[in-house]
């Protein structure tokens, strides 16, 4: 926990490092390999192989995997790429790095993930892929997805930035379309302190990645750049503190749904709101454990007013994510009328969801909510 001036404070969040991080991290140091070195590799192929994929490469953040995931998938200005609405800004961004035109489209009332039919409705001839966005660890509704994809020969990218090891039908997030990222920030459920990892079964997606992640230098001729390139490398510290997460990768996963189910007991009392729901046949991995507030509630106290309150009995939350279509840059894309996404934003909140909580501490985060609610 962290401590704040007068009380103790539960954050939202927090990295879960011991003994194993550092010990790795010193090797490394000790080394001199702390930029390129054998942690790298060994993060790649450890992550490839718990994945469930030929091939995984590591690079310097989430947002950069999603760039480098369309850039190596052959998406170009001008094309359209479908995102849910409700998503970390990156998801968008992304494709706006390139000069595409992300397409905002609504979400599922229930697990809050993009949702297919709206898909639907959204393809145009300049459609070229679909960012179908794990949101808070919780799978989204992929088959219907991949059939879409199919016949409408769409490539698929998942935005698994927040669903580490989150498992749809026996298959891992991000094994489920063209190609997955993963985000390792600080808040992640396993982290490196920044860093993430493209992963795909798709040989030339993987090669090119490799290349254009190296200012795309010719691996054959150093110092030889044929094109434009970026500099998306991980460090070997990085990775050497990755090596160690995910070996603690189930555990953690173990955790987080162990919360779940200590919030989802301290909370049944509480009617008018809603807990992620865990769609059939999958594990949610619960990156956020998260309340949407209903319109009972939300009559009574607003979600912002709840966080402030929140706040001075020490506990921090979070807000879900500002709906894309909102945002001043992407007001003028092209975007349906995402009710679903709107509602939400407005009353969903994240509460604490660190794999150090205790039990006590989600009884204490309830306590509080309970006070204020009933």
């Amino acid at each position: 926990m962290l401590l704040g001036m007068k009380k103790m404070i539960i954050p939202v969040a927090e990295p879960n490092l011991g003994r194993e991080e550092l010990n790795n991290v010193v090797k490394a140091g000790k080394s001199g390999w702390v930029s390129s070195g054998e942690y790298i590799l060994k993060f790649e192929k450890e992550f490839a192989k718990y994945i469930g994929v030929k091939y995984a490469a590591a690079v310097s953040n989430g947002t950069t995997g999603l760039h480098l995931a369309l850039l190596a998938s052959g998406i170009k200005k001008g094309d359209e790429i479908i995102v849910p609405d409700l998503t970390y800004v990156a998801t968008a961004n992304a494709a706006a790095y390139i000069g595409a035109k992300p397409v905002m489209v609504d979400v599922e009332p229930d697990y809050w993930c993009i949702k297919p039919e709206a898909i639907l409705k959204a393809i145009t001839k300049k459609t070229k892929a679909i960012i179908p966005v794990h949101l808070y660890g919780n799978a989204a509704e992929m088959k219907e997805i991949l059939k879409i994809a199919k016949k409408h020969r769409l490539l698929i990218i998942e935005d698994a930035a927040e669903a580490h090891g989150a498992v749809y039908y026996g298959k891992r997030a991000g094994n489920l379309g063209n190609a997955g990222v993963f985000s390792f920030f600080g808040n992640k459920i396993i982290t490196a302190g920044e860093g993430g990892m493209i992963t795909t079964n798709d040989k030339k997606i993987y090669e090119r990645v490799k290349l254009l992640r190296n200012q795309a230098q010719d691996p054959k001729n150093k110092y030889w750049h044929p094109e434009i390139g970026f500099n998306y490398r991980i460090t070997n510290l990085q990775a050497a503190v990755g090596c160690a997460q995910i070996k603690k990768l189930n555990s953690f996963i173990d955790k987080k749904r162990q919360i779940f189910q200590w919030y989802k007991k301290y909370l049944k009392d509480l009617k008018d709101i809603t807990l992620n729901s865990e769609r059939e046949n999958t594990k949610s991995v619960y990156w956020m454990i998260s309340i949407v507030l209903g319109n009972g509630v939300s009559r009574k106290i607003s979600r912002d007013t709840l966080r402030n309150l929140l706040e001075k009995d020490g506990i921090e939350t979070r807000p879900f994510f500002s709906p894309l279509s909102k945002l001043p840059m992407y007001r003028k894309e092209r975007h349906l009328s995402n009710l679903t996404a709107y509602n939400l934003s407005k009353n969903g909140l994240n509460l604490p969801s660190s794999t150090t909580l205790t039990e006590s501490n989600v009884k204490f985060v309830c306590q509080a909510l309970k006070k204020h609610l009933l």
